[in-house]
């Protein structure tokens, strides 16, 4: 008997059939069973061409989704049932992935939960903001009403699984055209719940355009599926709250949002008003501010006043719009004319401004370069450009401008050096007689520039003739090593000069002495004698926001009481990773997201553990062991794309599950024979120019004006001394 069967479902629509099929056909998994109920011809013929294990199912033109799906589900063998629509999509290795979390899971756990993403028209994956709400329940299974909030989901039948024995018993409930309503039923019929924070499918939201136009009967469709849940919430009092809480949200949003006939208006509004008042929870307190008003006039049933209540929403929205508009307006203006004054300025052959991050403060290769400046040249004067958010966290004494203000704009000018690590904004103006050094932030794995043309998920919306326009203003490109010398090339085309010295900032990694090492432990809290594992994931596309990949109380405990781990969230999500503020502070899980410099944590650690972020070609010239936590390859290489196969290429170790890296992790596997040979090939290749005197020669190259034959040569990675390794540093 497979674990899983995946039910594809429904009409061929836009053609979408044949892509999810074919994403099928890539990874087939013994485990996994596919099914394809059919609807029409064309979705019968797109099925009837893949691989002769696909079992199909056809069914006749206007077959609805419910019947699909059960003409499917009877079909299917498998212990798992995961209904996919047809113009919907599964990332790469999807099918693995949740028939393995599937397995692991005991009898009792009727409904399997995880992520997703969603594609338009317009945008492609973009992500969800489920991953929280996963997080905050973890691996363990439950009841709903012991996590009411997972019904705030979002409610589609493709972001979970159902085990086939609970979808034959509640057939009668689940089998409805409404995914809704079908999605929240789920959650209300199931015994025990569990959650995986990982994407697992791709939601296609198709162009309302391109569908049939909605009737009267579709907007009271929303109103009958909550009259038709809330009855199963009787005596549970956090689901019935809750579901309450959805259904006023989603009302008030279908009144506001639709641009109803009057009659249809009324008539939804009435209907909306006796369901408000029926299902509210006792002593259920409404909103604060604006909504509540909206909650408290549909209850009334209020429908003139709910309309006037509206017009004068839009008139003070309207007026308060036109005034930020204007002040907008006559502040660029002003600027404009200060900054173009300033232009006309001589430039300052002292002044050099530098920027990290997008103004978080002093850090990166431009705080490296900028403490060689202060050695070596200290006639020329640095100005660091911090937003005033962070102003605070500047070293005393240091120099600085906040974004917009008049001297930011007069500095930037004027400066006749400019340092940063990302692009300065599109209005700043380089000077024939500025320079421009682009310090970059790391090494590429995943695509970057213009080769990010191919992946809109993580483009975003990224303006590729802007971003054209800012390198134009490139002099200097600083490189690591000659694989990221060729990928700037190539993601970044212009006419700048690649200065292959190595990363400023991985200069301490050969210059840090064994008292260096032993600060930063005690400034870290790291009792001596004890393990420490650097855990620093990077961002991903596809995901709203920073949830730990890993149950690292779990982990924590199969480690032992002779490790710490040390845990970074990505600089996207602010240093704030709120999901770590639960775990146990025993001193064996430090939260270190805002810990500045992350320089000091690798010094610090005694391995890294990552999965696609650039820190590994960072921690690599430290030559300690490194372990991959690739649990989403697929999924990532697809979305953001990548330069190189890090699977073939890895620096070390590579885990695909959490049981993988703990066994890892607890074996000795980490930093044994074939780690550190993978280690020493990683490290020719990309620290290649990383030496110890990186910051130097930027220095002595752009700023004293040296000839390159007069500058330090590289030294070759073999002849190289890191810094000592923590035990090294305490022996």
């Amino acid at each position: 008997m497979p674990e899983l069967s995946v039910i594809v479902h429904g009409p061929n629509a836009q053609g979408h059939l044949t892509e999810l099929l074919d994403a099928l056909d890539t990874r087939p998994l013994p485990t996994a069973e596919v099914i394809v109920a059919a609807v029409g011809d064309w979705a019968r013929e797109a099925a009837e061409g893949h691989t002769p294990e696909t079992v199909v199912v056809p069914l006749p033109e206007g077959t609805s989704d419910a019947a699909a799906r059960v003409a499917g589900a009877a079909r299917a063998t498998g212990r798992w049932l995961h209904f996919v629509h047809a113009k919907d999509g599964l990332p790469a290795g999807t099918p693995r992935l949740l028939a393995e979390r599937a397995a692991e899971l005991p009898d009792t756990v009727d409904v399997l939960l995880f992520d997703h993403v969603t594609t338009t028209w317009q945008t492609a994956a973009s992500p969800s903001r489920d991953g929280r709400l996963l997080a905050a329940v973890g691996r363990e299974d439950l009841s709903l009403d012991e996590a009411a909030d997972l019904l705030r989901l979002t409610p589609l039948l493709g972001n979970r699984v159902l085990r086939a024995d609970f979808w034959r018993a509640h057939q009668e409930q689940l089998a409805v055209d409404d995914e809704p309503h079908a999605a929240h039923a789920a959650l209300l019929h199931a015994g025990r719940i569990a959650c995986l924070n990982q994407v697992a499918y791709e939601n296609r939201e198709l162009r309302p355009e391109s569908l049939p136009p909605l009737v009267p009967e579709d907007r009271f469709a929303l109103i009958d599926r909550y009259e038709a849940l809330l009855p199963h919430t009787r005596d549970r009092r956090a689901a019935r709250t809750v579901l309450y809480d959805l259904m006023m949200r989603d009302l008030v949003r279908t009144f506001a949002g639709e641009n109803l006939p009057d009659a249809v208006a009324r008539e939804f509004f009435r209907r909306a008003s006796l369901a408000a008042v029926r299902w509210r929870p006792e002593n259920h307190e409404r909103p604060a501010g604006l909504e509540g008003v909206r909650h408290a006039l549909l209850e009334e049933g209020a429908y003139t006043k709910y309309r006037a209540f509206q017009a004068a929403n839009r008139s003070r929205r309207a007026a308060k719009k036109a005034v930020r508009t204007r002040k907008r307006q006559v502040g660029a203006k002003l600027r404009d004319q200060q900054y173009r004054r300033a232009l006309c300025r001589p430039v300052d052959p002292n002044l050099a401004v530098f920027a990290a991050y997008w103004e978080r403060g002093v850090a990166c290769n431009p705080a490296a370069i900028a403490a060689k400046l202060a050695e070596l040249a200290p006639h020329i004067h640095p100005v660091w450009v911090v937003s005033n958010e962070n102003a605070s966290l500047l070293p005393p004494g240091t120099d600085h401008v906040v974004p917009g203000t008049r001297r930011y704009w007069e500095t930037l000018a004027t400066a006749k050096y400019l340092v940063n690590n990302v692009n300065f904004p599109n209005a700043f103006v380089k000077r024939p007689d500025a320079v421009h050094i682009q310090t970059h932030h790391g090494t590429p794995l995943k695509r970057m520039g213009l080769d990010q043309m191919e992946h809109p998920a993580a483009a975003k919306g990224l303006d590729f003739n802007a971003l054209l326009a800012r390198i134009d203003k490139w002099d200097y490109s600083v490189s690591a090593n000659s694989h990221s010398t060729r990928m700037w090339e190539r993601a970044y085309p212009a006419r700048y000069t690649s200065l292959d010295y190595g990363y400023p900032r991985n200069d301490v990694f050969y210059t840090a002495t064994a008292a260096d090492v032993r600060a930063a432990r005690e400034r870290l809290g790291i009792p001596p004698g004890k393990t420490a594992v650097l855990y620093a994931p990077t961002h991903r596309d596809y995901e709203a926001g920073f949830t730990p990949r890993l149950d690292l109380a779990a982990l924590a405990d199969r480690l032992g009481e002779d490790t710490v781990l040390l845990v970074r969230a990505h600089y996207f999500y602010g240093g704030a990773a709120s999901p770590l503020t639960g775990l146990r502070r025993t001193g064996r899980i430090i939260d270190v997201s805002s810990y500045d410099p992350v320089e000091e944590l690798c010094l610090a650690a005694d391995a890294l553990v990552t999965d696609y972020s650039s820190i590994m070609f960072d921690y690599a010239n430290l030559d300690r062991p490194i372990v991959i936590y690739a649990d989403d390859w697929e999924t990532y290489t697809t979305t953001r794309g990548v330069y190189f196969d890090l699977m073939a290429e890895a620096p070390g170790q590579v885990a695909r599950t959490q049981e993988e890296l703990t066994e890892i992790l607890t074996s000795g596997a980490w930093h044994d024979e074939s780690a550190r040979k993978a280690r020493a090939a990683f490290r020719r290749r990309f620290c290649e120019y990383d030496d110890g005197r990186a910051a130097e020669r930027v220095v002595r190259r752009v700023f004293l004006g040296e000839p390159e034959e007069a500058l330090p040569p590289v030294i070759p990675v073999e002849d190289r001394t890191p810094a000592p390794s923590p035990e090294e540093a305490t022996a």
